[in-house]
């Protein structure tokens, strides 16, 4: 519930227009930019040395993982286990356009998000994580491409999207926005609507994939969040500005946590510019309210694209990668 004057709430929403996405026809590359794939300062002959570095780090981990497979499925039941977990999520993905025309390849999929499993040891593979990777291989056209973009994007928007690390910290962040500018909300959300918000979980750990109306929406989203602008944390604010799409609904019915799970899972559909541009105005009214919350919520994204050494370990084995990134 926004308390920006006409005038200022129109100026947010005014400034959302520089980090409201990229043209599809320069996506592919702007992509391997903002995740730190390549150096912003790189010539083209240095990027053509670093893709093919990148080519040849998963071609190596690739044969790694390869020679102690069946070490891993012999003595490791966590792996067995996330390996049909991931072969029966990627079963689940519609793989055609409306002409049916097949437009990803599962087996590549599967043997990509596999492989990130095995040897990102920050992110465990979770539910969620084999949409996310399908954008991925929709946006390039090689598996390496796809395997390192999805690790840059995880480093780079801080593992905001990992449940053991960064989705319980973005519910919790969510609550104190919520009592911070909306007392009456928050309220009715610690009392018959208890659990609402720790049930929004979805929302991050899909990054919002699944309330927009089309992949460009999807991805215009991930790009404002690799570029750490207006603030760091801008996920949260995408979430406030998602419930209060369904507050009136909510307090006027005074709906349970239930209920209100359910409005919240009705929000499909959304087109990103309004989203990203609702929450400018809420980020817009932190600063003008008070400026410790907006710096415990907001503090400015520091990250320069990732990973400086680009570790990676084999889970459960000795085995370490040191790849140059």
């Amino acid at each position: 519930m926004t308390t920006l004057s006409p005038e200022n709430s129109l100026s947010a929403r005014q400034s959302a227009s520089f980090i409201l996405g990229l043209h599809p026809f320069v996506r592919t590359e702007a992509w391997k930019f903002l995740t730190g794939y390549f150096s912003w300062q790189s010539s083209q002959d240095e990027r053509l040395t670093v893709d093919s570095m990148r080519r040849k780090n998963y071609k190596a981990l690739c044969q790694m993982y390869e020679k102690i497979q069946p070490l891993l499925e012999n003595l490791h039941r966590n792996f067995t286990e996330t390996r049909n977990n991931i072969a029966r999520d990627i079963q689940k993905i519609y793989d055609k356009d409306p002409l049916g025309n097949v437009l990803i390849d599962k087996k590549r999929l599967e043997k990509i998000l596999l492989l990130s499993y095995v040897c990102n040891t920050q992110a465990e593979y979770q539910q969620g994580f084999h949409e996310m990777m399908m954008l991925f291989q929709l946006m390039v056209e090689h598996d390496h491409e796809t395997f390192w973009l999805f690790q840059f994007f995880l480093q780079k928007t801080e593992h905001s999207c990992v449940i053991n690390i960064g989705v319980a910290k973005n519910l919790d962040m969510l609550s104190t926005l919520i009592t911070f500018l909306d007392p009456v909300f928050a309220e009715h959300l610690k009392g018959k609507g208890a659990g609402a918000v720790q049930s929004l979980f979805p929302w991050f750990c899909f990054c919002f994939q699944r309330a927009f109306k089309s992949f460009d929406d999807v991805w215009r989203l991930w790009e404002v969040l690799l570029t750490g602008k207006p603030c760091r944390n801008f996920q949260v604010l995408v979430a406030y500005s998602m419930l209060q799409m369904v507050r009136e609904q909510v307090l006027q019915e005074s709906m349970g946590g239930d209920d209100i799970l359910l409005a919240c899972n009705n929000l499909i559909d959304l087109d990103a510019d309004e989203l990203i541009s609702a929450a400018c105005v809420v980020y817009a009214e932190l600063i003008q309210k008070d400026g410790g919350i907006a710096l415990f919520l907001c503090r400015t994204h520091h990250s320069q694209g990732g990973p400086s050494s680009g570790v990676f370990r084999l889970k459960d084995t000795e085995t370490h990668f040191f790849l140059m990134t």
